[in-house]
């Protein structure tokens, strides 16, 4: 008697048809093409949105998830209920419960990033419900046998976890196969919080269970038909059907990011347990197959992206660096790669009709050898260790600046009013944290006290903040966001311009050099400070300039003791203020720096560290509360960075210490944003607020460059303020040479420079922040607007909204400072 075509039924009589198994290739390969560029394009989509600084769609992966589960779950289920073949309705039964089961996990993508905690406490939830469903379903269907149950032949079904006290050898390997999946993760990525690990631990093995329903033993006995037994059959047949399921169960397993590595590690692993189940069912008494190997196998596997990478690292931000994006590509290739090892290895070791499944004994060392692998891998070239967020909560009660007595002009004025801002912030901060701090202390949350905003970081994830926000004294928590460490650093962006010969375009433009030359004016005594990346203290520009002592470096990221840059961006912009050979709009001045971001990223509470070093310098591990100079702090400050909403701040966290600044006397000047032509794109802090001198970017013909963020800001206050040249600026850049940089954030340093010359032309000026402001309004020359639409009626209000005064005319300021 010839043996039945693989897609034949034994219970399902002349059903040797073709034309059921085409249309189930046909399906498959139908649910491929549309789940993979669903998931890549709703993140690209994502990341677009963040580029430019627009808010996340809402409903953007709800929607997604429903067209998914129209688009794939329709023709399977077409397959599940027209075809007789019971093979093909298995398939079409699988595959729909996968995309229901997708979408259902999609919408928990509707739970911003910031809060990892909460969506995958929601995955855990959502996982551990579907898995219970689909249990209760399988049961139901009459001769199917149910996940980790009996055969129709009657044998009592394995239980436990491990399918029993004694796990057979194929969970073993299941378990093996799974840490081996593993192994790229603990070397290259790195845990977050606690909780958030623990939690992502409870999503994976809920994600397993959903497997292990999904591809039951009924499932499997549907491709094992035949006599003999065919286990390649099996596996390739099963693998396929299950490679398709595993793909569609991938793409909901994580936030938008998370899912991409699992999209490409999970799906080969179908093959793999195609073989443990064929091995399974040849030692197996009755053909009792547990779904022991399948759940272990799958939890793993999605226990790695779950666990090991943040997703909001995983943007389009840091492409073009080795940073987290670049290390979970890698990461997400060895794990395709070991996925394929193992699916091969397994089919050609257990699938053969005569082949021999390892011994216990032989399948448990090979799992204890892996886990000591591991735990090596980890502590050796691993990174090893926690790095869960911080919260930032923010006190109700801040000091009140608003009778601050009159100053004398010129700096004795400044730095008396600094030391009084200094003394009513830091007495206010005392007297309101005490006692919250000393609870937070006895919690073991390690409480880091600021006073430029009355506000406490700490430890914690949702339990925390739930607690803290119910605190009478605080106003609110923020989610502090702390960076994952990478396996090898990011690298530095280094120029590959030549040393300019004369003043830069940008200068000219501007009229800097004419206050050199006319007017003898270059800010000698005047000092420009610059929280960024970091400054390349050694790079012939700027080494002359930086002022020495033990109080003019901070950085609160890596504790380095001396200007270091770890991006480039730092010594960019500081160069444009300050840098000599041309490149610098006052190379008179002398500069101090604080680092406060970090591969391009930042978090409130790094933010706050260097304002208030800006505020009040202090020593090398000294206590900003006790050991802060305000006599020493800087004149002017240049900030080249905004937070947005993904860094964890709100529009009004920095407002009390852009306020207190202002009160003391130093002049702040902030990029308005690299978010335009959107009109209210002038919108994370401090960019927005009244007391900074917002600025745009133009380039050398006038024109306001399209990125260029736009008014009106939140409130409806007109912004930018002014505009100066951000297009093609070249500028130093770490390594002693020199690049060229667009943005807001090249623009903004040169007015910085501007008010060092206007400063050092006139000493009794220093500290007159408001007067200073207004001088560069009044001798601001015309700039060119453009708009979003090429249309002068979007013009957001009023041309004022996005050319601000005009592009700052240095030589005209300095004159009427004067």
């Amino acid at each position: 008697m010839p043996l039945p075509p693989p897609w034949a039924d034994a219970r399902a009589p002349n059903s040797s048809s073709p034309w059921p198994v085409v249309g189930a290739v046909l399906v498959g390969c139908w649910s491929v093409a549309v789940t993979g560029p669903t998931q890549i394009g709703g993140w690209l989509v994502d990341q677009v949105l963040l580029g430019f600084g627009r808010d996340r769609v809402g409903w953007l992966w709800p929607v997604a998830g429903l067209l998914t589960v129209l688009l794939v779950g329709t023709p399977a289920l077409l397959l599940a209920l027209l075809p007789r073949s019971g093979v093909v309705r298995a398939t079409g039964r699988v595959w729909l419960a996968g995309a229901v089961v997708l979408g259902s996990f999609t919408l928990l993508r509707a739970v911003p990033p910031v809060h990892q905690e909460a969506y995958l406490a929601g995955l855990a939830v959502t996982a551990a419900l579907a898995a219970l469903v689909l249990g209760r379903l399988a049961r139901r269907r009459p001769g199917v046998v149910p996940a980790g149950g009996a055969d129709p032949g009657g044998a009592a079904p394995r239980r436990g976890l491990l399918g029993g006290l004694r796990p057979a050898p194929v969970t073993l390997l299941a378990i093996a196969g799974g840490l081996t999946l593993l192994l790229p993760w603990t070397w290259l990525g790195a845990l977050g919080g606690l909780l958030e690990t623990v939690l992502a631990a409870l999503a994976a093995a809920a994600l397993g269970a959903v497997a292990g329903a999904l591809l039951d033993a009924g499932f499997w006995s549907r491709f094992a038909v035949g006599e003999p037994p065919r286990p390649a059959r099996l596996v390739l047949v099963g693998g396929l059907v299950a490679g398709v399921a595993l793909l569609l169960l991938a793409a909901g397993a994580g936030q938008s990011g998370a899912q991409l590595p699992a999209l490409l590690t999970l799906p080969p692993t179908g093959f793999a347990l195609a073989a443990l189940h064929a091995a399974a069912r040849r030692r197996a008494p009755a053909g009792v197959v547990s779904a022991a190997p399948t759940r272990w196998l799958v939890g793993l596997a999605a226990f790695g992206p779950l666990a090991f990478a943040d997703p909001e690292e995983i943007t389009l931000l840091l492409v073009g660096t080795r940073d987290v994006p670049y290390w979970v590509a890698v990461t997400a290739g060895a794990g395709l790669a070991v996925a394929l090892l193992l699916a091969a290895g397994y089919g050609v070791l257990l699938a053969r009709r005569r082949a021999r499944t390892p011994s216990r004994r032989t399948a448990a060392i090979t799992v204890a050898a892996l886990l000591v692998a591991l735990v090596a891998v980890d502590l050796g070239p691993g990174q090893p260790g926690l790095y869960g967020e911080r919260l930032l909560v923010v006190l109700r009660q801040q000091a009140d600046l608003s009778d601050l007595p009159a100053a004398a002009p010129g700096r004795a004025g400044r730095d008396a009013r600094a030391r009084e801002v200094y003394r009513r912030l830091v007495d206010t901060a005392d007297r309101s944290q005490a006692g919250l701090r000393r609870e937070l202390t006895r919690l073991h949350l390690r409480p880091k006290s600021y006073y430029l905003v009355n506000a406490i970081e700490v430890d914690g994830g949702p339990v925390a903040r739930a607690w803290l926000s119910g605190r009478p004294e605080v106003g609110r928590v923020l989610v502090s966001q702390r960076l994952r460490p990478l396996p090898a650093p990011a690298g530095i962006t280094r120029g590959t311009d030549p040393a300019p010969s004369g003043p830069e375009w940008n200068i000219r433009r501007i009229g800097a050099d004419r206050v050199w030359t006319q007017l003898g004016v270059t800010g000698v005594g005047v000092v420009v400070g610059t929280s960024d990346s970091g400054v390349d203290g050694r790079h012939p520009a700027l080494t002359e300039g930086f002022r020495g002592g033990d109080d003019s470096w901070f950085d609160p990221w890596d504790g380095t003791r001396s200007p270091t840059d770890s991006g480039g961006h730092g010594t960019h912009t500081l160069g444009s203020a300050v840098g000599r050979g041309g490149i610098g709009v006052a190379p008179g001045a002398q500069w101090v720096g604080c680092v406060n971001l970090a591969r391009n990223l930042g978090s409130p509470a790094h933010y706050l560290d260097c304002l208030q070093f800006m505020l009040a310098p202090f020593p090398a591990g000294g206590d900003p509360f006790t050991a802060g100079r305000p006599e020493r702090a800087p004149d002017i400050l240049t900030n080249s960075w905004g937070c947005p909403g993904i860094e964890g701040c709100d529009l009004g966290v920095l407002r009390p210490a852009t306020a207190a600044l202002d009160a003391a006397g130093i002049f702040v000047a902030a990029a308005a944003g690299n978010t335009g032509p959107w009109c209210g794109s002038v919108d994370d802090p401090p960019a927005p607020y009244p007391d900074v001198l917002t600025v745009g970017a133009v380039d050398d013909r006038d024109r306001v460059a399209e990125f260029s963020s736009r008014g009106p800001a939140p409130g409806g206050a007109a912004k930018p303020d002014v505009v100066a040249p951000g297009v093609g600026v070249r500028s130093a850049m770490p390594g002693g040479g020199y690049g060229t940089l667009d943005g807001t954030s090249m623009a903004t340093p040169q007015v910085a420079g501007v008010v060092a010359l206007m400063w050092s032309a006139n000493p009794a000026l220093i500290g007159d922040v408001a007067r200073t402001r207004q001088l560069l309004r009044d001798t601001a020359t015309p700039a060119q607007p453009t708009y979003r639409s090429r249309n002068p009626s979007d013009a957001c209000g009023g041309d004022a909204n996005i050319t601000g005064a005009g592009l700052v005319d240095a030589y005209a300021a300095v004159r009427a400072a004067r």
